[in-house]
């Protein structure tokens, strides 16, 4: 839906309106394990804090033990960055250290850690209710965020976990078509083009408004066809961008057992798929057996490959959805 951007836009706000804050946001998707997350929270932060004071660096060498700092510039702004290597063993003493130095700071801070579900996965346990004790007494403003909603709402609505109740939930929706739409047509334009609404309207429903798809295929139909008034012009704008992540696609489905990708080819024709474990379904498709099929299907949701709404089971990513069913002869 666009959160990142979301995030990122509000934290442009922020610091144009507060000079000294400091805003840190952190992707921890990549991070396998608590160490990883505090070498790259410690990393992010301090690079954030280095580029406003000169000074810095040497203090925070003080302030962290336990920690190798790189002091490096960006290859393509210049800025400074720091990449920090930390011991294993002082992983929870240098969170401590980040937080206490947090808490030191005569600033206000805010920081938001995207892909927060990340921490569920990691081996160690605890992990949600060691950060949960640093952050519960923080003067810092968190915004935890993340794509897996089935995830963030176990870790923050069920009682019996950490973060039970500790922040405001909010879930984003799609951005209203007309607001959209306007948005749209101004680039389109301003580069001496069109946009008619029945093309926009038409991509919106296609992809139900979700950000990341609109704006892949208008940023195709800007890219190729200035005057973007025939319907006809989505499909092949569809077209093209299916051809630039079909590899990834191609790549996929070797990892898939043979029972999940006849599942997903069921899925695919027929989508949304109320009860995919009906004997009729099964049948129809000539899928291996209901126990296969749904531990299969099960397997699928947890990966985010199928998504349950509510009117039924989905591809969760719908350019797969239409490679699929452009190689299955559906569409």
């Amino acid at each position: 839906m666009g959160k990142t951007g979301l995030i990122k836009h509000v934290f442009h706000l922020i610091s144009a309106q507060q000079k000294d804050a400091v805003c840190l946001y952190v992707d921890i998707f990549a991070t396998n394990n608590l160490h990883e997350f505090v070498e790259l929270f410690c990393s992010s932060f301090v690079t954030d804090v280095v580029q406003r004071e000169k000074t810095f660096f040497g203090k925070a060498i003080d302030a962290f033990k336990g920690w190798r700092p790189t002091l490096t510039a960006d290859p393509v702004t210049g800025m400074p960055q720091v990449s920090v290597s930390i011991e294993p063993v002082q992983t929870t003493n240098t969170l401590k250290g980040i937080f206490d130095y947090i808490e030191r700071l005569d600033k206000k801070v805010y920081i938001a850690i995207d892909e927060f579900q990340q921490i569920t996965e990691y081996p160690e346990k605890g992990t949600e209710a060691l950060l949960r004790s640093y952050i519960q007494f923080s003067h810092a403003s968190f915004i935890f965020s993340g794509s897996k909603f089935h995830l963030m709402s176990e870790m923050f609505l069920s009682p019996k976990r950490p973060f039970y109740q500790s922040t405001e939930f909010l879930s984003l929706q799609p951005l209203h078509e007309e607001i959209y739409f306007t948005f749209a047509r101004h680039f389109f334009e301003q580069a001496k083009g069109s946009l008619s609404e029945n093309v926009f309207h038409d991509i919106y429903t296609r992809f139900d408004g979700i950000t990341w798809y609109v704006q892949l295929v208008l940023n195709e139909l800007f890219g190729t066809v200035k005057q973007a008034d025939d319907i006809k012009c989505v499909a092949h704008a569809i077209d093209a961008a299916l051809q630039t992540v079909s590899t990834s696609y191609e790549g996929l489905l070797p990892f898939l057992t043979p029972s999940q990708k006849a599942l997903l080819r069921a899925i695919a024709r027929e989508e949304p798929v109320d009860q995919p474990l009906r004997s009729d379904f099964i049948k129809k498709h000539d899928l291996p057996s209901t126990s296969t099929i749904k531990s299969a299907l099960e397997t699928m949701q947890r990966k985010e490959l199928v998504y349950r709404t509510d009117k039924g089971y989905i591809i969760y990513d719908r350019f797969f959805s239409l490679w699929l069913k452009r190689i299955y002869g559906a569409y």
